[in-house]
């Protein structure tokens, strides 16, 4: 334990099981607050003040970026000032209130990220009004709920999506009084939304509501709602995440503290690629802070093809992704090298090996070797734009191979983080130069208390000596409760401790391990317990894998799974055992299941799995798990019941065969 103080230090004692309550495990916060936990700086007290601050400090400094298109082509990145984004702001806020928005009233924001959609909310910040993100990527049926459920007055709509709201009048014209769309509205969307009664706007009419009367700005505290964050859930209707201004100004204290300790810290000639979805937590955050540090923001185009190319065109220094985003970054990578020939492959293999090794004995990655840096890994460098000195992932689990690969050759430091939208975002992140953290999400950031309790059903105890059990969070960053659920907020949030529903495992660093889900847990028939997304975890793991769901019930004694197998690990194995078809036949061949059920196996013998935690088949579906299907969050996490639905026939038939 004397190197887990490194990172920790140890505030309560471990309690053991009482009274029904299950044991658990010592309070730890990060080294970095051991004086305390950081304050904000005086006078911010809530997202306003974020961006009026900046505005005082930072008037001239590049704010919003978007590419200007000439011709159809894309050009250089258009910016507008902190001041310039401020005069706009106001004359924003002005015209809401001029609809009769008053503090207190909810907004809803649909749509990709762009200026206007960052101005919408710093509007809603300087009135005291919620912004409510409307999920650009569930479709009509969440937006309509969402709409409905906040009670949402006015929304502000990408120029595209309006169809889409417009689907949804028929239920939510009893609170929807005014649309404002980004760009512009046609006469049939004007006839249309008029039958409801509700206005709308185009974005430069709506600028001119509120030019003639001016609207004093509302006394605004710490306490009052900012935000109703909707998660996409996996089962259910979207819960809304009430956030609070403290939870913001108190994250931005934290990562401030956090990037200070390891002489990382942002600055005003910092660039950030928005692409992310504002909608969750994760980007929000993280822009937030960029506001505050007066750094510039620029916007991707909309399209995931050419998001590499604006890239290239803003060069970023900070760039965060969701693991889907950094995997498409590994496969291109490698096979590209794989695609440079024989002296490229070799010359490639034994700088990564060379420098792995030096970063292993414990150098910095930018000391590790210099030489490699500069004549094999300058070129992966500059595909990024050439600028980016901080990789940091979030929203679910970066696989090992891909962060450990990253680290090496991106010449930047990779981060991955953990948290929630009830957490507000990041709660852990692994650390600069610490190769150790590899697989990790690293220590709790210096802004919240964190302790283990034990999950006996599933056989994890925060007392072992390999601490084991549900990542339980207490301090001001966390949400103020569900809106109109108190009932769900009365599950998670006891004795002010948030109940994650992760099971975390502390390593010997002081870092915190991700292994599996507390609610993702089945008994087989034999009655013995199944923790699925820890299995899930091993299996990707696997040769020519690239996704597994995992599953089994009651009422059967052995487990199946649905594989996305990996199309040129796949096709290479068919090639070399002289197996002919495209990809989406050889997903049907039974000699390509059997291949990848050897390979399933393989690694779960070698990770020591019970026989019961085996697969016994598998149906391989050419088509990755997707959002278009129902079959994934926004965020990547799989929709369980939305799985078994859709490939109900296919596990009917994976049972009847293997019995």
């Amino acid at each position: 334990m004397a190197q887990r103080r490194k990172y920790l230090i140890e505030v309560e004692k471990p309690r053991e099981a009482i009274d029904g309550k299950p044991s658990r495990g010592p309070v730890y916060r990060s080294s970095f607050a051991a004086d305390g936990f950081p304050a904000p700086v005086e006078g911010l007290d809530g997202c306003w003040d974020i961006f009026r601050m900046a505005v005082e400090k930072f008037p001239n400094n590049r704010m919003l970026g978007r590419r200007q298109i000439v011709n159809g082509k894309a050009g250089k990145y258009v910016w507008q000032t902190y001041e310039e984004v401020y005069d706009l702001v106001i004359k924003i806020g002005n015209s809401i209130r001029a609809c009769g928005v008053q503090k207190g009233g909810k907004c809803g924001i649909y749509g990709a990220n762009c200026p206007e959609w960052i101005m919408s909310m710093e509007a809603c910040n300087a009135h005291g009004i919620y912004c409510v993100p409307l999920y650009d990527s569930l479709g009509a049926a969440a937006v309509e709920f969402i709409i409905c459920h906040a009670e949402v007055s006015i929304a502000f709509v990408e120029e595209k999506k309006i169809p889409e709201l417009l689907k949804t009048l028929e239920n939510t014209a009893q609170y929807l009084k005014t649309i404002v769309s980004f760009g512009n509205v046609t006469a049939e969307q004007r006839e249309e939304v008029g039958k409801f009664g509700i206005a709308v706007y185009s974005w430069d009419k709506f600028l001119q509501l509120g030019q003639v009367k001016q609207f004093e700005l509302p006394e605004k505290r710490k306490t009052d709602i900012c935000t109703i964050m909707y998660t996409s859930g996996t089962t259910g209707d979207p819960k809304g995440v009430l956030i609070s201004n403290e939870s913001i100004v108190t994250f931005i204290a934290g990562v401030n503290k956090l990037l200070e300790s390891v002489n990382e810290e942002l600055h005003h000639k910092d660039v950030y690629m928005s692409y992310l979805p504002l909608a969750h937590i994760f980007d929000r955050a993280i822009e937030e802070c960029f506001i505050f540090h007066g750094a510039s923001i620029g916007f991707w185009r909309g399209d995931v093809k050419l998001l590499i190319d604006d890239i290239g065109e803003l060069k970023p220094t900070i760039f965060c992704a969701v693991p889907r985003v950094l995997e498409r970054v590994y496969s291109g990578l490698t096979q590209k090298i794989a695609a440079g020939g024989f002296f490229k492959n070799k010359l490639f293999n034994i700088a990564y090996s060379y420098k792995l090794y030096n970063m292993s004995r414990g150098c910095k990655h930018d000391e590790a070797s210099p030489i490699c840096d500069k004549f094999v890994f300058n070129q992966i460098k500059q595909g990024l734009g050439g600028n980016v000195r901080l990789i940091l992932s979030g929203g679910a689990p970066l696989s090992t191979l891909v962060e450990g690969f990253l680290k090496v050759v991106s010449c930047a430091h990779v981060l991955q983080g953990y948290g929630l939208t009830e957490t507000c975002a990041g709660t852990f992140v692994s650390l600069p130069n610490e190769i150790s953290m590899l697989g990790t999400v690293g220590p709790p950031v210096p802004n919240v208390d964190v302790c283990l309790e034990s999950v006996p059903e599933m056989g994890y105890d925060a007392l072992s000596s390999t601490p084991r059990g549900e990542i339980c969070v207490k301090g001001k960053t966390l949400f103020c409760g569900y809106h109109k659920r108190d009932d769900l907020t009365n599950e998670v949030l006891i004795d002010g401790w948030f109940h994650t529903g992760d099971i975390g495992e502390w390593q010997e660093n002081g870092s915190m391990k991700i292994i599996d889900r507390k609610k993702n847990i089945f008994k087989l028939s034999q009655g013995e317990y199944v923790a699925v997304e820890n299995l899930e975890n091993i299996y990707s793991q696997a040769t020519g894998v690239d996704s597994v769901w995992v599953y089994g019930n009651s009422f059967e004694s052995f487990l199946i799974a649905v594989v996305n197998p990996n199309k040129e690990k796949l096709e290479g194995w068919a090639e070399e055992n002289e197996i002919s078809g495209d990809f989406t036949t050889l997903c049907q061949d039974p000699r390509a299941k059997e291949f990848i059920l050897r390979e399933l196996t393989k690694i779960g013998k070698e990770k020591k799995l019970k026989g019961f935690e085996l697969i016994r088949s598998v149906h391989l579906d050419p088509v990755p798990f997707d959002m278009e299907r129902d079959l994934l969050t926004p965020s990547y996490k799989k929709k369980r019941p939305q799985l078994l639905k859709y490939f109900q026939s296919n596990i009917d038939s994976m049972y009847k065969s293997s019995k």
